[in-house]
């Protein structure tokens, strides 16, 4: 295997994705574990625009850093840590934040360079390289053709991991009114209106005026 400029690039982009992912698990602050997060899925997704799958990369960037990154952050806001000190200051989150947008441009940069040195993608794709047809379309036809069965279990594994992280995060709290879907379902239409017969409050009698040297 020849080390051309496209392979270096493919082996730093895959050094740094690996680097930011130990960073990731080894960060003692979650504010700097969520930007080295975002350093790893934008290296995974510069390796797979070098490897010729374009459309995964910017899914990649679009799906995982544009949203779930966010969902993230919202999952660190709400668990039972000590914000106070996460919001004492934000100048000490710069080194972090600066490096990690360094090191996000020099591999813009360096994909810029790549693709203008290439022509056809580094992968050896027959597929796309001999029917000439865009990676989105090549993509789906593989998804829904040769990988049907496999793309089916992994969506109902993901399905399953949902509801099963939905079940076990949810708790009864004391005091904290809830619904009961299955209460709901087994109401009966005479019971959804309950008609209280109240008796009639008692006018209120008028006071008489007060008479001269009456009063304070």
């Amino acid at each position: 295997m020849s080390l051309d400029f496209p392979t270096l690039a493919f082996l730093a982009f895959a050094a740094v994705a690996a680097i930011a992912a130990l960073a990731t698990i080894a960060a003692r602050n979650p504010v700097h574990a969520a930007l080295w997060l975002v350093l790893t899925f934008f290296s995974v997704a510069c390796t797979w625009i070098i490897g010729g799958a374009e459309f995964l990369g910017i899914a990649l960037v679009l799906v995982y850093v544009g949203a779930v990154m966010v969902l993230f952050l919202f999952v660190v806001m709400m668990l039972d840590v000590d914000l106070a000190p996460l919001r004492e200051g934000y100048v000490r989150y710069l080194p972090v934040g600066l490096l990690v947008a360094l090191v996000m441009l020099a591999e813009i940069l360096a994909l810029i360079g790549v693709r203008a040195a290439l022509q056809a993608p580094l992968a050896d794709n027959a597929a796309v390289a001999t029917a000439e047809v865009p990676n989105t379309v090549w993509l789906a036809r593989a998804l829904f053709t040769d990988f049907l069965l496999p793309f089916e279990v992994a969506a109902v594994i993901l399905t399953v991991a949902v509801i099963a992280a939905v079940m076990l995060t949810l708790r009864r709290r004391r005091g904290v009114r809830h619904q009961d879907p299955a209460a709901q379902a087994r109401v009966r239409a005479g019971e959804r209106l309950r008609m209280v017969k109240m008796a009639p409050a008692a006018p209120a009698q008028p006071q008489a005026p007060a008479g001269p040297g009456e009063g304070a």
